[in-house]
């Protein structure tokens, strides 16, 4: 009996332990339309290890490229989404494209549309760049995700020359 506790509590212990494994930080924008647009989708953020990964599906959108971008506010109060504010960028870098070495933490490129309006992007980003914990400097959390009109010409500052608001969402933790 004096052994067979001590493996009873030991198997309960890391029973416990092997139930306890960190959650994977998901958040999640539904993208709406501002006013007199039809664009709308779904934008899922899931971290895994030292990447987030990116999965944006979009629908209304006119055939060819659109700036996407997470903007600093999450607030899309205002019909055209200015209520946003400007593009996040917490790292106080120049506008570039997601693969360029400076760029702000919010540039994530272009969709590009097919001919029924619909685009998918799928995006590894640096955890460095961007965060799913709230509080963080440079965590995504509560900030605003825009679809623009225009396709994003990573070099005009401060925004890709990107054009008007078509949708909005607020990045919020599942």
């Amino acid at each position: 009996m004096r052994l067979l506790t001590p493996l009873l509590l030991g198997s309960a212990v890391l029973a416990g332990c092997a139930t306890t494994s960190e959650p994977t930080p998901i958040a999640i924008a539904s993208l709406s339309p501002t006013q007199g647009n039809t664009t709308n989708g779904t934008v899922s953020f899931v971290q895994k290890g030292n990447q987030i990964l990116v999965d944006a599906r979009v629908d209304g959108l006119t055939p060819g490229p659109h700036g996407f971008h997470v903007h600093e506010k999450g607030d899309c109060s205002a019909p055209d989404a200015t209520s946003a504010g400007g593009h996040f960028n917490p790292g106080n870098r120049p506008h570039g494209g997601p693969s360029h070495a400076e760029h702000h933490a919010g540039d994530f490129g272009n969709l590009v549309a097919d001919a029924s309006g619909k685009a998918s992007l799928q995006l590894s980003v640096p955890a460095s760049e961007i965060s799913l914990a709230q509080g963080a400097p440079n965590s995504i959390i509560g900030k605003g995700l825009i679809v623009h009109a225009d396709p994003d010409d990573y070099k005009t500052q401060p925004t890709g020359n990107a054009g008007k608001r078509l949708a909005c969402a607020v990045i919020r933790l599942r």
